[in-house]
């Protein structure tokens, strides 16, 4: 198996499991559903075409830079009629990062890695009016598992993020992956995609595990050797 690696970055994003009526809420992490539907849209597929294959990708994502939630009031009208519409509360995250990775088998992680290079349609995070900010691609990983390579990646925080954690050598961090039927156990989410048909939009429960990890933070500042400092005196 193989794995597709993407980084999630931009100024909102938004990525809803059980939002309902006028209530837009965001999970704290990207969903499976949503990244799905980036990389479905990537390759050019219809809403109401056969997404199997990509549903039976395996799911996993790490969370670099939890950003900060963002609440948004909204009112609308109907553009033919000027009817009010409904009113509602539109949840984003603000200036996070993730790091996103599928598993499958190499052929079909090679061609969404081409895709995303050069998308059919435009990409955004979660929600059309959040577009990235920079290149969704990291690299394919095909020796290692999904928990492997996603704790291989080096921290992608934004820069200035990882200026402010200067003083810190390592940074931990969460991972959280699709749990497989034998592991069971875990959290479960409501974001299996089966149908992205607007007509008939269906989403079944999938388990998801959590996984401490820790990276290299870039940006630390040097550590002295205070018995440097004796050997040169």
């Amino acid at each position: 198996m193989s794995v597709l690696l993407m980084r999630l970055a931009g100024p909102l994003q938004s990525w809803g499991a059980s939002s309902r009526f006028s209530r837009r809420s965001t999970e704290a992490a990207p969903t499976k559903s949503g990244v799905i539907g980036l990389l479905a849209a990537a390759l050019g597929r219809q809403r109401t075409d056969d997404l199997a294959d990509l549903a039976a990708l395996r799911f996993g994502v790490r969370t670099d830079q939890r950003g900060v939630l963002l609440r948004d009031f909204q009112t609308a009208h109907h553009f033919a009629t000027g009817d009010a519409q409904p009113i509602s509360d539109r949840y984003y995250l603000a200036d996070a990062v993730f790091v996103a990775g599928v598993e499958g088998d190499a052929g079909l992680i090679d061609d969404l890695l081409a895709a995303l290079r050069c998308p059919v349609f435009l990409p955004y995070l979660g929600r059309r009016s959040c577009p990235p900010a920079r290149p969704l691609e990291i690299d394919t990983d095909h020796e290692h598992a999904l928990e492997q390579a996603l704790q291989d990646v080096p921290w992608q925080a934004a820069p200035w993020h990882q200026r402010r954690r200067r003083h810190d050598q390592q940074i931990d961090l969460e991972i959280l992956v699709e749990a497989t039927p034998a592991e069971g156990g875990g959290d479960s989410l409501r974001d299996q995609p089966l149908s992205f048909d607007p007509l008939h939009r269906r989403y079944a429960l999938r388990g998801v595990r959590r996984i401490p990890v820790s990276v290299p933070n870039p940006a630390a500042l040097p550590v002295h050797d205070p018995t440097s400092l004796l050997e040169g005196a």
